[in-house]
């Protein structure tokens, strides 16, 4: 159970992210008050609320150095998703920084 929990709570990260660059780069093409925009904002900011929620639950039952490094993976998948979705160029470096991310994420996770 918990293990779904972690996944609906990097999922609801990574949603509310793409969801809010979203609209952000929409905002520059259109009024904020353009329902499209609207929409993807408040979809954005619905999505991290039930991130923050469910990271506050999952806190109250793993300690911090277990959680963290699992939160930590967002990084990697937000870069990703960015990529695939959002059509974001990725940089060698970019590349070679989420690599040393999720080594480390590895490293922590082991300890």
């Amino acid at each position: 159970m918990a293990i779904l929990i972690f996944m609906i709570e990097i999922s609801a990260t990574v949603a509310g992210q793409l969801l809010l660059k979203n609209a952000m780069a929409r905002s520059t093409s259109s009024p904020f008050s353009d329902p499209r925009v609207l929409r993807l904002f408040i979809a954005g900011v619905a999505s991290l609320t039930i991130s923050f929620f469910l990271t506050v639950a999952l806190l109250q039952h793993f300690d911090l150095s277990f959680f963290y490094p699992i939160q930590g993976s967002t990084v990697i998948i937000i870069t990703i998703a960015a990529a695939l979705i959002l059509r974001e160029r990725l940089s060698a470096q970019l590349v070679v920084g989420s690599l040393l991310i999720s080594a480390g994420i590895v490293l922590v996770s082991l300890s």
